[in-house]
């Protein structure tokens, strides 16, 4: 049977049919040009775009970037060898003649009796590292750990070139330095652009001199903001996976504008190489101070005169904030900006100078980047409800130090039975009880003789000697004030309670322990 004769049901010619009309249909569009690639590559920018080229980038800012050669001269001041210093040896010893003729040796060439001190030799020990300018006339910007105790610091240019680079100011506190050259020929720059406006995910290069090979590009995205590193006070960087290695610290980090929006300064990497992971401190962080080290030389950070603590679930409920957000005062500094414009213990600081103030950790970055003297509204949560203040900032330089107020127990005080709570023992701040655990006189409250380690104030890490300030932001001076107050919080229907706790060099801390 040949295959022409075969008999097909009516289905099975039908469905031959409209297979052989797809495929004229098919053959036409190829014949008009027509592609026939999946309607989701036809409607993907990226994917019908493909990879963009850097190039044109690059060009524009290579240029700005430099190498930093950072170099530490020290003299020689060692003591030098003399025939009194040898070893004194038996006579005999087989090496006695060994030990004579080395440090004879060593003493050849060494100045005759009388004559002139020859001058100390002097070592050199030099790191290398990235920068960039940003002005014409020859502002270099790098970290401040590229060149720290450097006498003598090198500007290399992509053409070559090495200027002497003076230093006009430094702050650890960012990791920002800021140097000064000058060139008989113009100098190519770079301007910030906003680190605000970047987003994760958005496209960055980084130029610098990873283990000292200059002019070296590479590129990624942003793949993460406000990381805290544990590196410093104002911890809030950029994280992305561009390569970064050791070298490019102090380089710059571009937007697709070419405006550097970041400061490379960290890796985290357990061999010592990019595991594409790397840090930048943002534009937004370094302006101000930058500002500041060309114009003063030294960082001038306001300073409000507080001590802050984060807010948690179980303090936002005894504070009646509902989700926990904002900057908990903890206690506010005699002598600062703070205490004349009404600030109190026990204030949730939620917007300062009108940006708004997440978590504690945002407070501490937005006051040292406003302006000494600047006159700021600050907005509180106290009492469960919002208020505003008006503060005039100081200096932080100038306020670390302060005085504090000092009051005593009266001597004669007859202190009455330990009571407990919370798994504390409570009993009455005398002076013998300031003596056995170093309490200062300026601290004030209830004293926590003994704590049970598995209690509700066990798990908050109150400890013997601590001292209990106030309750719901009313002050105690016995344990029956606790334990009144415990009391009308139960009574109120209330789910937890608000401690101030001070430990015996008078640092207070708010904890919160659950009433049920």
């Amino acid at each position: 049977m040949t295959p022409e004769s075969v008999s097909h049901p009516p289905q099975a010619r039908h469905r031959k049919q409209i297979f052989r009309m797809r495929v004229r249909a098919v053959a036409a569009l190829v014949g008009l040009g027509v592609s026939l690639a999946s309607p989701l590559a036809a409607v993907t920018p990226a994917a019908a775009k493909g990879t963009e080229s850097l190039a044109d980038l690059a060009d524009s800012v290579v240029d700005a970037v430099v190498n930093i050669s950072a170099a530490q001269v020290v003299g020689d001041n060692g003591a030098k060898p003399s025939l009194k210093t040898m070893p004194q040896l038996p006579p005999g010893t087989p090496f006695q003649d060994f030990f004579e003729e080395f440090f004879k040796r060593q003493l050849q060439g060494k100045k005759e009796p009388g004559a002139p001190d020859a001058p100390p030799k002097s070592r050199r020990s030099a790191s290398l590292g990235s920068g960039f300018i940003i002005d014409p006339s020859g502002i270099v910007i790098t970290n401040n750990h590229v060149i720290e105790g450097a006498n003598e610091i090198t500007v290399i240019l992509t053409d070559g070139r090495k200027l002497k680079a003076e230093l006009l100011g430094t702050d650890a506190k960012v990791d920002v330095a800021v140097l000064k050259v000058s060139s008989d020929k113009p100098l190519k720059s770079v301007k910030f652009g906003d680190s605000e406006k970047m987003r994760v995910g958005d496209a960055v290069m980084a130029v610098g001199n990873p283990f000292g090979l200059g002019g070296t590009v590479t590129a990624g995205i942003v793949s993460a903001r406000n990381r805290n590193i544990d590196s410093g006070p104002y911890d809030d960087y950029i994280q992305t996976d561009a390569a970064i290695n050791k070298g490019n610290s102090g380089g710059p980090l571009f937007n697709m504008a070419g405006e550097v929006i970041g400061i490379n300064t960290a890796i985290l990497s357990p061999s010592g190489g990019s595991i594409g992971i790397g840090f930048a401190t943002p534009s937004e962080t370094v302006i101000p101070i930058i500002d500041q080290l060309r114009e003063f030389h030294e960082a001038r950070r306001g300073w409000l005169g507080v001590r802050i603590q984060p807010v948690d679930e179980t303090i936002a409920d005894s504070l009646s904030l509902g989700t926990p957000h904002g900057a908990l005062i903890a206690g506010v500094d005699d002598n600062g900006p703070a205490k004349p414009a009404g600030l109190l213990a026990g204030d949730v600081i939620v917007t300062f100078d009108g940006k708004e103030v997440k978590t504690s950790r945002d407070l501490p970055r937005l006051v040292a980047a406003t302006a000494v003297g600047k006159e700021v509204s600050v907005s509180v949560i106290r009492d469960g409800k919002p208020q505003n203040v008006t503060v005039k900032l100081g200096r932080l330089e100038d306020g670390e130090k302060q005085a504090s107020a000092e009051t005593k127990t009266p001597a004669d005080a007859v202190p009455p039975a330990p009571s407990s709570a919370f798994g504390m023992q409570l009993s009455l701040l005398t002076d013998d009880v300031r003596k056995k655990f170093a309490i200062k006189d300026s601290v004030q409250g209830v004293a926590v003789a003994s704590v049970d380690a598995g209690s509700p104030a066990g798990g908050k890490a109150i400890n013997a000697g601590d001292v209990v300030v106030e309750v719901n932001q009313q002050k105690v001076t016995t344990p029956k004030d606790i334990a009144d107050r415990v009391q009308s919080l139960k009574e109120a229907g209330r789910h937890s309670v608000l401690l101030l706790v001070a430990n015996p060099q008078g640092e207070v801390r708010f904890v919160a322990i659950g009433l049920d």
